[in-house]
């Protein structure tokens, strides 16, 4: 069974890496960005209980999977049924420069515009990754990649992930 958790900073490349592992070993790909916010502007979180709901139906319905995300108190929930976690720990400047490159997401986002429209608010996001004490930051990451007694992988650089 391959159940693995990727999380690390937002444009860190958890979704492509996600996509490599899912090609390479034919696992269910569960994106938390599509059910942790609702559709509002400003971006407001999804109640906790909603989301852990649909990750639950997730796990009990694939036998292997990749689930990706930043959000630690989610993962938390998953890190039990995982056998492996992947921490893409990358320098603040390598995500916001992969954040201004990436592909239209159309699994987030109804146009490329739309996705485009957000970038600074992403970008002032991530370069707070370090600074932040939420669920989101450096901080909440290392505790998930620290408290996990099973097979796990830190990566600090990009190139070596993929």
């Amino acid at each position: 069974m391959k159940r693995v958790v990727i999380f690390g900073n937002s444009g860190s490349g958890k979704s492509t890496l996600a996509k490599a592992l899912c090609d390479k070993h034919g696992l269910a790909h569960f994106d938390l960005d599509t059910i942790a916010w609702e559709a509002s502007q400003p971006p407001i979180r999804k109640p906790t209980d909603e989301s852990t709901k649909t990750i639950e139906s997730f796990v009990v319905e694939h036998r292997n999977w990749v689930i990706e995300g930043c959000y630690a108190d989610l993962l938390d929930m998953v890190m039990p049924h995982a056998s492996e976690i992947i921490f893409l720990d990358l320098p603040v400047e390598v995500c916001i420069a992969n954040a201004k490159n990436r592909p239209w997401e159309p699994h987030k986002y109804a146009s490329k515009e739309a996705q485009d429209a957000n970038l600074d608010m992403l970008i002032d996001w991530i370069s707070q990754y370090n600074t932040r004490g939420d669920e989101f930051s450096h901080t909440a990451h290392t505790r998930l990649f620290e408290s996990y007694n099973g097979e796990k992988t830190r990566y600090m650089d990009n190139h070596e992930s993929i």
